[in-house]
């Protein structure tokens, strides 16, 4: 690093004479083209050297005087008491300390490496004295007197180790009563505090002086605690312990030198989660961007923010390999093709829009309801896809005049059909909107797809579709079946557009999933809950799931694979959610069980015990892609599916949950009963719905 970088918590001194301390620390009432680099031959360093030789002098000739009270030295024809033998010995010994720069370290940081210097030193100094004694009075050698030159180095190491160590405790005990704060030379950058241990501050400060163009400049380091709270860490002023955070960065804005950014350590071992998570809050509080390192020092320099406190390794956590996409064939049926994503600005309809646009459609229509998230993907795709044509429409898919206008406007070719509502126990006590949504709204994207000739509608499933138990599960079990009514119609028309299922288990990482909650209960020092030791599901990354979604379409439009079946991707074994637990907490570097606690708090509304990936009146048959399977079950009629949604509607429009629930619940078991395909009447009309099965 520069001069002009260089931290002024080094010894420096500006040509406009001292200033007061405490203006000094944040670089106040001083020039900064008149800071020049501290010079080791200038007054001060001399005026140090020397005092601190005087010093140690003084403890060789404690230590040797002390000796000659002890031994009767005359035997031997030495007189340690003569002046100027005293003071030669003290002198050599002393001039082996400095010839070997033991005063360039810093007695505020003496510690181990500075106390085994101190013992090796001591004994060639004083060996050095001894000869000159011996020979300087011609004495006579024995064993006593090598005795006494032993017992007189032990005395000068206690000595010398003793003044150094007093300085370490004035230092400490100072070092509370008063924050000095530390200010960088360049005032334009952005002022930095480091937070963490001395040897990782140091790396990331020897890391810095590297630097040609810094990014910011380090003004200040927290220490773990404030028993470790040293003077300086490579010339940067060390501030106090990390719970002092609030009040050195109050203390530093009224001074004039505010931080602006804190980089810590968050390695899951130097501060637990409940720390990392005050700390987290405390930064934000004040205002101060917060740079938590993993193992890339890369980071610090593009200074990311504290999104992702981890890398997911998906065979970790997992157990398997991620799938992989073969990007030719699916390039081929979107590239030039104008492409619609419904519920763009979630984290499945996101990840779709980011890797559609890289496939170069022609244009990307971008529908969602959330004015905020269709915002903020729209923004990303522009920043990475300056040329690509991208239209954002704010759109319900619940009402079927919005959705026409949008298609009417676009005449999209392929839809990808993401929009929906997912999280299980919402949708359980919330049954009327679930099949508003989940149900209608697919009908609505459906049916905009045949009335506009679009070529391809590509509806995104769970596997919470299969034997679904819950409102959730059912209302995208029904959209499958309406989007496989549709696809059969097809059969005999090759210009009939295609409607595709695409089933996957829980995505990692999606808003709502186990994963986000895992992390939060982590870093906030909760235990993990989980509902059930023995409940378990199949995962899967989103870059995954849309690698499935866009593999499998792409691959049935090519090869114009058989209609009406559903495609799901081998993802293995299902993993245990509290596998799951263990290994995210041993990625933290924590112990299960030990520093992380496992609460189980039963199974939620709607909820199963094992998933499921195939239902029971489906066939399981290998797929022509690779890595995918396909389901194919017996489809229901689309005049019976439609006058079933328009009872639905029909219950959803009164707020009958009841009925909406009892309505869905059948619908999804008539596949696998064997049914005639009987209208479902009212509950209120004395004869229900005919089930009689028919060979």
């Amino acid at each position: 690093m520069t001069d002009e970088v260089r931290s002024a918590n080094d010894d420096w001194n500006a040509a406009s004479g001292r200033t007061p301390p405490i203006r000094k620390v944040v670089g106040l009432g001083r020039a900064h083209r008149q800071v020049r680099p501290y010079r080791r031959t200038s007054i001060r360093w001399l005026l140090r050297t020397v005092l601190l030789a005087l010093l140690d002098m003084t403890a060789f000739i404690v230590s040797l005087l002390a000796v000659g009270m002890m031994v009767p030295l005359s035997g031997y024809g030495l007189d340690v008491t003569f002046p100027p033998a005293l003071l030669g010995f003290a002198a050599t010994a002393t001039a082996t300390l400095l010839v070997f720069r033991m005063y360039r370290q810093s007695w505020r940081f003496f510690g181990f490496a500075h106390a085994a210097g101190v013992v090796g030193l001591g004994l060639l100094g004083s060996a050095l004295g001894w000869t000159l004694l011996i020979l300087g009075q011609e004495a006579t050698l024995g064993l006593g007197l090598v005795a006494a030159a032993l017992t007189q180095w032990m005395l000068a190491t206690g000595l010398l180790m003793a003044l150094r160590s007093l300085r370490r405790i004035a230092r400490e005990n100072m070092a509370g009563t008063k924050i000095r704060l530390g200010a960088a030379v360049r005032a334009d950058l952005p002022q930095a505090l480091l937070i963490g241990p001395a040897q990782w501050a140091m790396s990331v400060i020897e890391l810095m002086r590297a630097e040609d163009d810094p990014q910011f400049a380090i003004a200040g380091i927290l220490l773990p605690s404030e028993a470790d709270v040293i003077d300086r860490i490579g010339g940067v002023r060390v501030l106090g312990s990390h719970d002092k955070l609030v009040e050195i960065a109050k203390a530093a804005e009224a001074q004039g030198r505010p931080f602006s950014l804190a980089i810590t350590l968050d390695d899951g071992m130097y501060l637990g989660n409940r720390e990392m998570t005050r700390l987290t809050h405390r930064a934000r509080e004040l205002g101060l961007e917060l740079s938590r390192i993993k193992n890339h020092w890369s980071q610090i320099l593009q200074r990311p923010g504290a999104e992702d406190p981890k890398n997911l390794s998906v065979p970790d956590l997992l157990g398997r390999n991620e799938f992989e996409m073969e990007g030719d064939v699916i390039t081929r049926q979107i590239e030039g093709q104008s492409v619609l994503v419904t519920g763009a600005g979630g984290t499945i309809g996101g990840e779709l829009a980011r890797q559609l646009a890289s496939f170069r459609p022609s244009r990307l229509i971008l529908l969602e309801l959330c004015e905020f998230n269709l915002y903020s993907i729209e923004m990303t795709l522009r920043e990475k896809y300056p040329d690509l044509e991208i239209h954002p429409e704010l759109c319900d898919i619940r009402s079927r005049d919005e959705v026409n206008r949008v298609f009417e406007k676009h005449r999209p070719s392929v839809v990808y059909h993401a929009a929906a509502l997912k999280h299980v126990p919402i949708v359980e006590l919330n049954p009327c909107a679930g099949v508003h949504t989940n149900i209608i709204g697919t009908k609505h994207i459906a049916d905009a797809v045949t009335e506009f000739g679009a070529r391809a509608m590509v509806q995104v499933s769970t596997d919470k579709a299969v034997n679904p138990v819950g409102m959730m599960g059912a209302t995208k079990r029904i959209g499958e079946l309406y989007s496989q009514a549709l696809d059969m119609c097809g059969v005999d028309d090759p210009d009939a557009p295609r409607f595709m299922t695409v089933r996957f288990g829980n995505v990692l990482g999606s808003s709502g999933s186990i994963l986000p909650l895992f992390r939060r209960q982590l870093e906030e020092g909760k235990p993990l809950t989980v509902t059930h030791p023995d409940i378990e599901r199949f995962f899967m990354t989103v870059r995954e799931a849309v690698q499935l979604i866009l593999q499998s379409s792409a691959s049935a439009l090519a090869e114009d694979l058989e209609r009406g079946s559903i495609y799901v991707l081998d993802m293995g074994k299902p993993v245990r959610i509290v596998d799951l637990a263990y290994r995210l907490i041993a990625q933290y570097g924590l112990e299960p069980e030990v520093d992380v606690e496992i609460q189980y708090v039963g199974l939620r509304p709607g909820e199963k015990l094992y998933e499921e990936l195939f239902d029971d009146c489906e066939e399981e048959v290998p797929s022509k892609i690779g890595g995918i399977f396909e389901a194919r079950s017996h489809p229901i009629p689309l005049p019976f599916i439609n006058k079933s949604i328009d009872r639905l509607f029909e219950a959803v429009r009164r707020n009958d949950a009841a009925e909406a629930e009892r309505i869905a619940h059948h619908l999804v078991k008539i596949p696998s009963s064997g049914a005639r395909f009987d209208l479902i009447t009212p509950k209120k009309k004395p004869s229900l719905v005919d089930t009689a099965a028919t060979p």
